[in-house]
Formats: C-alpha cells, sequence, structure tokens
C-alpha cells in the first residue's frame, strides 16, 4: 500500500512533465504532493478495514480531498452522484488503487474476488477488470516469496499481457495513456525489471505517460518484491494528512 503511495507521490511532478531517464534528482521533488492515487488506495484500505462499502468509501475519500485529486471527468462525475452503477471505465484507476487486497487476506482467491469488487464498482470494463486483476495477483504472488519468472509467467499466462519489451525499448515510444491495457504492463514491466524499490519508481518515471499513476502501480508492485526502506517511509509518510496516517497505521497493525 505504501509502495502505491510513494509512487503516486514521486511521480506526481512529471506526469504532465515528463523525464525520460532514470538519473532525475532528488528522488522526491520539493513540489511532489498526493494526488487521486493515494487517496484512492487509503480508501480502499479503509473500506476493508471499517467493512464500508466500495462506492461509499471512495465517495468519502474523494470528496474529502477533492481539490488534491486529478479526477478523470467520468469519475468525477461518479463522485459527485449518488448512484452506486459502475460506468464501464476501462481506465488504469482500478489497477493503481487495489494493492490493500492484496496485503490484508491471506488467501489468494479471496484476495481477488475483493480486489475484483473495489475494482467493477466504478471500473468494470474487461480491461479495467483485467488491470486491477493482474496487479493484485502480482502484489500478493510477490508477497508470498514467488520468484520474478513466476510472477512474469502468471501475468502472461493468466492475463494475457506482453511482458517483453525492456524498460529501454518502452521508455522510446510510451505515449501518455490512462488505459489499463496500455499502462499496466509497462508498470508490472518496470517493477519485475528493477533491482530494487527505488529502481522501480525510477523506471516507472523514466518511461514516461500517466507518471503518477505508473509509479503508484509499479511501485505497489516493488513494495512487496523489495520492501521499502525505513527512511523512505518516513518521508513518505510525511506528506500524508493525519487521517490517512490513522489507516496506514491501522493497515499495518492488521497486516
Amino acid at each position: 500500500m505504501l509502495g502505491a503511495i510513494a509512487g503516486d507521490i514521486i511521480g506526481s511532478v512529471y506526469e504532465f512533465s515528463n523525464f525520460k531517464a532514470t538519473d532525475f534528482q532528488p528522488l522526491i521533488h520539493a513540489r511532489a504532493r498526493f494526488t487521486d492515487d493515494t487517496v484512492c488506495t487509503v480508501a480502499v484500505a479503509d473500506c476493508i478495514l471499517s467493512d464500508k462499502a466500495p462506492a461509499d468509501a471512495l465517495r468519502e475519500w474523494c470528496q474529502r480531498y477533492w481539490t488534491n485529486g486529478g479526477w478523470g471527468q467520468k469519475y468525477a462525475k461518479w463522485l459527485a452522484g449518488t448512484s452506486t452503477e459502475p460506468y464501464n471505465s476501462y481506465g488504469n484507476g482500478g489497477a493503481m488503487r487495489v494493492s490493500p487486497c492484496a496485503w490484508l487476506f491471506d488467501d489468494y482467491q479471496e484476495s481477488m474476488r475483493k480486489a475484483m469488487e473495489v475494482t467493477a464498482v466504478t471500473h468494470n470494463h474487461p480491461e479495467g477488470i483485467r488491470g486491477a486483476m493482474a496487479v493484485n495477483a502480482a502484489i500478493f504472488c510477490f508477497r508470498k516469496q514467488a520468484s520474478v519468472a513466476d510472477v512474469h509467467q502468471l501475468i502472461e499466462g493468466q492475463f494475457k499481457y506482453d511482458l517483453s519489451r525492456s524498460v529501454d525499448a518502452i521508455r522510446e515510444h510510451n505515449p501518455h495513456s490512462e488505459a489499463a491495457q496500455d499502462t499496466v504492463p509497462e508498470a508490472v514491466i518496470c517493477a519485475l525489471q528493477a533491482t530494487s524499490f527505488e529502481g522501480a519508481i525510477r523506471n516507472a518515471i523514466s518511461i514516461g505517460g500517466d507518471s503518477d499513476t505508473i509509479g503508484a502501480i509499479a511501485g505497489s508492485i516493488a513494495e512487496a518484491r523489495f520492501g521499502i526502506a525505513p527512511e523512505l517511509k518516513i518521508e513518505i509518510a510525511a506528506f500524508l494528512p493525519d487521517d490517512m496516517k490513522l489507516v496506514l497505521n491501522e493497515f499495518r497493525n492488521r497486516q
């Protein structure tokens, strides 16, 4: 969960001003902030921890931090309304917020069912669901000490994503897209081809495109694979308001 938040915060300054290299400095820019990716991730964690309906948790948190989010037009309309019906989104919003599901359940199938529930409330298009489920599966498997080869095989075999490209190849041509099918496999590759948590985030930022969300997805997977250095955890937590810290603390206590 904190990996997704870290990727969002670090990537926040690059979404519309891409830096197409891994050596950007400092790691956390002075203008960095949390955005919709963090708000939605915290909402999903609170949904599970407090046994709230996904729609209620998302609306509660996103309306509270309305000005922090770069909400998509359809998602903003859904947030402002009262309907609990999804709107067939194939965006990457499900994939970026799903990570708590992979940490708060010890049974794989139960974790995947919850991932489906918190995704399909808005992103019920097959591509939106595929993206979120693939990310949840990768996190869960790394959390259970699966190898890179095993996760690679799972994501390609079950979810039919092409993971054969290198980060360098993606970087050469990666136009801005918020579609799950255009961003989830790229983020997974950034995590699989890294040698550290920071390296995964740097890979994600370096390929350009939807930097904060690609960073959030790659970071969520990389956290399960590598862990996060204690000092970076402290730096990232400092960006969060007290109500989010309370959810994060409860999340840690439940793991």
